[in-house]
């Protein structure tokens, strides 16, 4: 994974397309700081035109022939595609980010005995799939952070020697401090070990680069209602190809299986699950979201990641200098490999500075003992600013 670098004229240039950005897409931004994409990611206007387009067709039914909702999905699995530099048939579109870590876990060929490797302070959605895991007899690791409350990497390195060890379970970035795993080289070591290596995306893609055939993930989940700006009930599975055919999922759709695209031949039942990855996906999906999926990440793809990643990074140096001059322990990670968009500080009050942030309207997250601010593309060094002077005053 290429590490960002940070060129201040560029970043500069940046702020400066961003703005128009800002202006066209996001116009509420006005009278509100917004710093909690890591929460709810906003709708573009773009994508609020898409949306309701789309809407006034569904009133009438009639106006959305099946080509054209199957042409929606399709555009939102190449998008996507786009985004990791996978292949579209490696995507299967589903509704949130925990219906990937629950494919995972039922489709992967765990046997009793078998360890599934997690750190301890991982969100929930990639914890209870896998303990549900116990009850057929497979043993759930779950690893002790840091003392600052990071993955200890360097300790799931030294399990992944254990063949007994079949999946690795992480988030790209953590959702209470924005540690960034450092996905190359867990992956290097699953592929050493013969470990699969599952990813929980949601708070990484979107603002960090992922390239999945530099970096070699085999189950990929992520929802889309935040750092992709997209509507509630969009988001994705990307399952490594030379896997696809080998998995075959728990519970399944009625169009996960050959010859469901001819309508007029129903009830001729092929059992034989699709090739690719669509024998993931459970129809009908809310093809309205997906819609609005595509628009957001035309959006995303147009600016760049990269961009996307250097100008939040940057945005954060205001709060940090801040944090240091005052000796407020800031819990996110600073070096480069493990950064992330989101920053979160830990003031001595953490409960009552996330108040007085809610009265100046500035919104953002407590989570953990820290006030986490999380900046997109849209946001502002002014707004970060902002953040500091509601600080102040309670030191």
């Amino acid at each position: 994974m290429t590490e960002i670098a940070y060129h201040p004229t560029h970043v500069r240039a940046l702020r400066e397309t961003f703005k128009a950005l800002r202006t066209t897409e996001f116009p509420w931004t006005a009278d509100t700081v917004y710093l909690n994409n890591a929460s709810i990611g906003p709708i573009p206007e773009r994508t609020r035109r898409a949306l309701d387009e789309f809407t006034a067709k569904r009133t009438a039914p009639h106006l959305l022939p099946d080509r054209e909702l199957f042409a929606g999905l399709a555009a939102a699995r190449l998008g996507i595609a786009q985004l990791i530099n996978c292949d579209p048939s490696e995507v299967a579109l589903a509704t949130n980010t925990g219906y990937g870590l629950n494919l995972a876990a039922r489709a992967l060929p765990l046997k009793p005995g078998d360890v599934v490797l997690l750190s301890d302070k991982e969100f929930p959605a990639n914890v209870y799939p896998w303990l549900l895991l116990r009850d057929q007899g497979i043993k759930v690791e779950m690893a002790r952070c840091r003392p600052e409350g990071w993955p200890d990497e360097e300790y799931l390195l030294q399990r992944l020697s254990d063949p007994r060890v079949r999946v690795l379970a992480v988030s790209f970035v953590q959702f209470s401090n924005g540690y960034r795993a450092d996905l190359q080289k867990l992956s290097a070591a699953c592929r050493a070990n013969g470990t699969y290596l599952v990813v929980d995306g949601i708070q990484g893609i979107g603002n960090s680069v992922l390239d999945v055939t530099e970096t070699p993930v085999d189950i990929l989940a992520c929802g889309g209602q935040k750092w992709l700006l997209s509507p509630w009930g969009s988001g994705f599975v990307y399952v490594r190809k030379e896997l696809v055919a080998q998995l075959e999922p728990a519970i399944t759709g009625w169009m996960a299986f050959e010859g469901t695209d001819d309508f007029s031949r129903l009830t001729e039942y092929n059992p034989t699950f699709r090739s690719d990855a669509r024998r993931f996906e459970m129809i009908t999906l809310p093809y309205q979201d997906f819609v609005g999926m595509t628009s957001s990440l035309a959006l995303l793809l147009e600016i760049g990641v990269r961009d996307i990643a250097e100008v939040t990074r940057a945005a954060h140096e205001p709060v940090v200098r801040w944090a240091q001059e005052n000796g407020v322990r800031i819990s996110s990670a600073s070096d480069e490999r493990h950064r992330s968009a989101i920053l979160c500080v830990a003031p001595s009050k953490p409960v009552e500075a996330y108040h007085a942030m809610k009265r100046a309207r500035v919104v953002c997250s407590l989570r953990e003992g820290s006030i986490r601010l999380s900046p997109h593309c849209y946001n502002t060094v002014e707004e970060m600013e902002k953040v500091i002077e509601v600080l102040d005053d309670l030191m």
